[in-house]
């Protein structure tokens, strides 16, 4: 028996089994998915909060080393820097010419190798000559030269910038002593010239301050080079200086005489072995044949 279905009668069947091919959720299953599409974006921003924490104390830590170097290269850079070091020599040499002769004393000690008592004993025989013969001494002590060549030089230059006109330094004098060259010099007015003497000058210049200097004496150096001074001015006998120590060197080598005598001594001790070496073998064997 054949059965004809309209279209119309079909269609509400083929609506039907469409519609039960879509899968029927729950409310909460349908909107599961756009919660969980948020979270991506949650994690996302967690982990930038973590990560920016955690490169924050890196950076933190990065930028105190940083300063720390620095200020480590800026500690050693000015206490090793040799144009920062020859600057601050350079420095102490100049001071003395612009800082002019002394006001309360007679020493400008810019070495630091004087004394109080060295200073003290200048001061009171330096200014009881300059009370008694309008003769005034200064001593300078520095390190190192730098701008002359030697001592000389150096307190020629003192002498005019202390005392620019002939008036002035007429009856003015300079003693040097340069520490670390061990070396020193004399200088003066006409009148401090004369009233000393080339002699006395010449001879405490090569005697007082090398020699002691030499010794690293720079007290007594300066103070015996004082008192020479002063008896020369005064006229009293020349108490002289220290000579220089000569390092004689012995010679490692033997006269001919002690050579002799060795050779001599070292013969008989050799005959005398030679002897016992043959004659006890020889007697031994003597002994041994006769017991037989």
């Amino acid at each position: 028996m054949e059965t004809l279905l309209s279209s119309r009668s079909l269609s509400p069947l083929l609506n039907s089994k469409s519609s039960s091919s879509k899968p029927h959720l729950l409310p909460s299953l349908q909107t599961r998915p756009n919660s969980l599409s948020f979270t991506p974006k949650t994690i996302t921003s967690t982990l930038k909060k973590h990560t920016s924490q955690s490169l924050s104390v890196p950076n933190s830590w990065l930028s105190h080393a940083q300063q720390g170097l620095a200020a480590l290269a800026l500690s050693l850079a000015l206490n090793f820097s040799p144009l920062l070091y020859t600057g601050i020599a350079q420095a102490s040499e100049f001071d003395v010419l612009n800082e002019g002769p002394p006001k309360e004393s007679y020493v400008f000690d810019d070495a630091g190798v004087l004394s109080r008592v060295t200073k003290s004993d200048l001061k009171r025989l330096i200014s009881d000559l300059e009370s008694r013969k309008n003769l005034k001494i200064n001593f300078i002590t520095v390190r190192k030269l730098t701008s002359k060549a030697d001592a000389f030089e150096y307190a020629d230059q003192v002498l005019e910038k202390w005392y620019p006109t002939v008036e002035e330094g007429n009856n003015k004098g300079i003693v040097v002593l340069v520490t670390s060259q061990k070396e020193g010099a004399i200088t003066g007015g006409p009148a401090f010239i004369q009233a000393v003497g080339e002699t006395v000058l010449d001879s405490t210049v090569s005697e007082n301050l090398p020699v002691l200097a030499t010794e690293e004496k720079y007290n007594e150096a300066i103070y015996s080079s004082a008192k020479r001074l002063v008896a020369a001015i005064d006229g009293l006998p020349d108490p002289g200086g220290p000579k220089a120590k000569e390092n004689k060197r012995e010679s490692n080598f033997k006269s001919k005489e002690e050579t002799e005598e060795k050779r001599g001594q070292f013969t008989l001790v050799v005959g005398g072995l030679l002897v016992v070496a043959f004659v006890v073998p020889m007697a031994q064997y003597y002994a041994y044949v006769s017991k037989k």
